[in-house]
């Protein structure tokens, strides 16, 4: 069993007129040469329902050097109109995203939830101002 210490929360970088399921990232991933396809663990749709991605045992890939302990958890959206970055969660995003957190928090009670731009300052991903803040609760102890 992996040792988790991240839950690192991403955006899929689409703008409100576009989708981007669980099965249309792993389209992408692999577009892009990801051998084992999609690389978040969790995928969050605008209206809250939460899709499954590579199972938790897998290492992911969303997040260069802290994907062999992290949790990868993306919500569908993250940029407006015009494809600038901005928080897009609806409230059933925002409602499951917590769930989700909360979930994993009871298994991983030691990971640190974070933001993909809190580990690369030069992504706006997930485009949620702080992370961290807005999960305080959610942190270890």
């Amino acid at each position: 069993m992996r040792t988790i210490t991240l839950i690192v929360i991403h955006c899929s970088a689409v703008r409100p007129d576009q989708q981007s399921s669980a099965a249309q990232i792993d389209t992408w991933h692999r577009q892009r040469g990801f051998k084992l396809g999609i690389g978040y663990h969790y995928v969050i749709r605008r209206d809250g329902t939460i899709e499954p991605g590579r199972p938790e045992w897998m290492i992911g890939a969303h997040c260069q050097d802290h994907n062999k302990y992290s949790i990868g958890v993306c919500y569908e959206g993250g940029l407006d109109i015009r494809g600038q970055p901005t928080d897009t969660r609806t409230e059933a995003q925002k409602a499951s995203l917590r769930r989700l957190l909360e979930e994993l928090h009871e298994r991983y009670p030691r990971a640190v939830i974070v933001g993909h731009h809190d580990l690369n300052p030069h992504k706006d991903c997930p485009c949620i101002i702080n992370v961290a803040h807005e999960y305080a609760d959610l942190q270890p102890k």
